[in-house]
């Protein structure tokens, strides 16, 4: 197991996985867990799910004993989303459903094609939904995080699984 990665969030993982795998929900893990399931040298605090509205609604009702935060659409200055929260086991679990950034001219993005940005990573016999590195690089620019990006680009530079 990756050292950024608890025996917690392995067991929330796993739930999530063996939930999900029997739906037809299109989803992604994302940020910090995201990484770490690389290797990424980041410790995990949470698991950021990224789905469509439809898929986030979804992931509500399957885990609906888990939630913390029903999912509602938000928007911050930056971001908007049907964001809600589950708690599995010691793992809150946020859920992103169609996240939108803002650009530069005040418009919104559209939601990211899921399907186009997927890829699979190995790990712990699962063959889990992450994001390029490269949409998580664009990603953190949107949202104004440059730090974030600018250790993702070196990643990148070194990574072949982009």
């Amino acid at each position: 197991m990756s050292e950024s990665l608890t025996a917690s969030h392995l067991d929330a993982l796993r739930t999530i996985f063996r939930a999900l795998s029997s739906t037809s929900v299109s989803w992604v893990v994302t940020g910090s867990m995201g990484f770490a399931l690389r290797g990424f040298p980041l410790r995990a605090h949470d698991i950021d799910l990224q789905t469509d509205a439809a898929g986030a609604y979804e992931i509500e009702r399957v885990f609906a004993a888990s939630v913390i935060r029903p999912v509602a659409f938000s928007e911050a200055a930056r971001i908007r989303s049907h964001f809600g929260a589950l708690r599995i086991g010691e793992i809150d679990v946020e859920i992103m459903g169609d996240v939108q950034h803002r650009r530069d001219d005040g418009t919104w993005a559209s939601p990211a094609d899921l399907h186009r940005h997927q890829r699979l990573v190995k790990f712990a016999g699962m063959q889990v939904p992450v994001l390029s590195l490269e949409y998580e690089y664009q990603a953190y620019l949107k949202m104004g995080r440059r730090t974030r990006a600018e250790m993702i680009k070196e990643w990148m530079q070194w990574r072949t699984d982009s």
